[in-house]
Formats: C-alpha cells, sequence, structure tokens
C-alpha cells in the first residue's frame, strides 16, 4: 500500500512538472520583435524552400535570392507566427513574430478622436492604425497625392 502511495505521488509530481514547462512562455529569442512600418532582414535554416506567415494581416515574409535570408515587414499591431519548410514539408524552424509600435509617435486623444504624430525630432501628423477614421484618412490622402506627384502623376 505504501509503494502505490508513492508511486502515484511520483506520477503526480511528474505530470505536474511536464504541465508547467508546457505552459511556459517562449524563449525570448524566439520572438522576432519588429516596428510597425519597418522591416528586417533575417537569416533562415540552410535548405529552406518555403516560407509561411500565420496572420499576414500583422506582417508579410519574403524569401531572399538564394534562399539564404527572409525580408518580414511589419503590417499591423499584434503577434503571429512563421514557419520555415523545407522541399519535402519538414518544419527546420517555427518562430513568434510580434509587431510593437514605434516609440517615437505622439498620440493625441481628444473625446473619441485620437491623432498620431511622428516625433523624430519633429512632431508632424503620421496616420497610425489606430487613430480616427476622418484623420487617418484625411493623412492617407495627402500622403497619397504626395508620391502620386513624386512619382510624376497628372495634378
Amino acid at each position: 500500500m505504501l509503494i502505490r502511495a508513492l508511486v502515484s505521488l511520483a506520477l503526480l509530481a511528474g505530470s505536474g512538472a511536464s504541465q508547467t514547462f508546457a505552459a511556459s512562455p517562449a524563449p525570448a529569442s524566439n520572438v522576432l520583435e519588429i516596428t510597425l512600418d519597418q522591416a528586417k532582414v533575417e537569416r533562415v535554416p540552410t535548405g529552406t524552400a518555403t516560407l509561411i506567415i500565420g496572420n499576414p494581416a500583422v506582417a508579410d515574409v519574403t524569401m531572399l535570392k538564394g534562399g539564404v535570408g527572409m525580408v518580414i515587414t511589419a503590417k499591423g499591431y499584434g503577434q503571429t507566427n512563421l514557419i520555415a519548410l523545407d522541399n519535402s514539408g519538414v518544419i527546420l524552424d517555427e518562430r513568434q513574430v510580434r509587431v510593437d509600435p514605434a516609440h517615437t509617435v505622439l498620440v493625441v486623444q481628444r473625446g473619441d478622436a485620437r491623432a498620431s504624430y511622428s516625433c523624430n525630432p519633429w512632431c508632424m501628423p503620421s496616420a497610425q492604425l489606430g487613430d480616427d477614421a476622418k484623420v487617418f484618412s484625411e493623412i492617407g490622402g495627402q500622403v497619397q497625392m504626395r508620391n502620386g506627384w513624386a512619382q510624376g502623376a497628372p495634378k
């Protein structure tokens, strides 16, 4: 009877330890941190043939020629995963991608309306995710018009 109790305790202790390990957060080195609207170049494992991004609204990924690197572009706030596969579909690597806001953005809240300003070193209006729809569309329209002029589009 005493032996059964000891074996049961050992099994419970062992299963508890494995549950704690499984619930642990991913190591920090497994997370690629990228600032919104920025791109980052990273190496890929040797033999990578395919890259898969979990949520393309958060980030985009493009393999570089030669298959030695990739460019990850941050598109929206949040976290998603990135998987590298070889030609046979074997997983070579899986990492988390976290998109954070820029640290040089000043947010002004006026009631329900929010407006963002990029401050590096001077503050200028900047359309950011989460801004008031009117502010966002006005700034976005100005940016599109300016880009059109820069590309030689008719006025």
